[in-house]
């Protein structure tokens, strides 16, 4: 039984996070990461998750995913959406190492 009000879609998450300030996606690549438009280039310890959202689909392991809110260390701020399974960023061969040594650093309060 759920005890929400209603079921958020990542899809819906998505759409919110422009307005809220996180519309930029982070890339992970070989030498960093860096926001969509931007040419700052950040290692993991210049950036911190600061919301995590999971997504499990019932019916669908394709709705499978997870978001991350980023804050960079100049102001910066973004996700990274990572389906779970056979979707997963996972083949990215920089992303698992990165992102585990991105801190984690929750704000309680913030919600999309």
């Amino acid at each position: 039984m759920s005890t929400s009000k209603s079921m958020t879609t990542y899809s819906q998450v998505l759409n919110l996070l422009p307005g809220r300030g996180y519309g930029k996606e982070l890339t992970i690549k070989r030498a960093g990461a860096n926001f969509e438009n931007s040419e700052t280039i950040y290692q993991p310890e210049q950036l911190i998750i600061v919301k995590t959202y999971r997504f499990e689909g019932e019916s669908d392991p394709a709705d499978m995913a997870a978001i991350y809110l980023i804050h960079g260390e100049n102001g910066e701020k973004g996700f990274i959406l990572n389906a779970y399974g056979t979707y997963s960023d996972e083949d990215n061969q920089h992303y698992n190492e990165f992102i585990k040594r991105v801190p984690v650093d929750e704000i309680d309060h913030l919600e999309v």
